[in-house]
């Protein structure tokens, strides 16, 4: 049901200012909790996107042991540059904290998208459930 005692249910997480502004945080099914805290993947985005060799990235939730799960990105590379796991750790080290630092990054050739252009974070986890990685791995790092 998308509404439900008067309030359109959009499935968004978000807050309202002392203004009475509303800020979106993320959506609902994208929530990562990894041992017991919430963590939003758009916020680990808008700071990978800060680095200036990242032209796109995804972030969503891995299992991990017992410990619910760990952010992992999946990070497309501008042409003609490289990066590794270990310069986007230390990269984000001084600006999230470091339980939303990924565990695993990617570097993928392309992200998958729906006919308008979003990015399928569920295809990225069939991806990772069926084994399926090598298909969207970039070749150059």
């Amino acid at each position: 049901r998308t509404i439900k005692d008067g309030w359109l249910l959009t499935g968004d997480y978000g807050f309202i200012d002392e203004e009475g502004f509303l800020h979106i945080v993320d959506r609902k099914k994208d929530l990562i909790i990894s041992k017991g805290i919430n963590i939003y993947p758009r916020e680990i985005e808008e700071v990978l996107l800060e680095h200036p060799y990242i032209e796109e990235c995804a972030v969503i939730g891995w299992k991990a042991d017992n410990n619910g799960e760990v952010p992992v990105a999946f990070i497309k590379v501008k042409e003609g540059k490289q990066l590794t796991s270990k310069d986007l750790k230390l990269f984000l080290k001084d600006k999230i904290a470091f339980y939303k630092i990924p565990k695993y990054f990617y570097f993928v050739e392309f992200l998958p998208r729906n006919p308008s252009g979003k990015i399928l974070k569920r295809k990225l986890r069939e991806i990772l459930e069926n084994n399926e990685i090598d298909k969207i791995l970039a070749k150059n790092n």
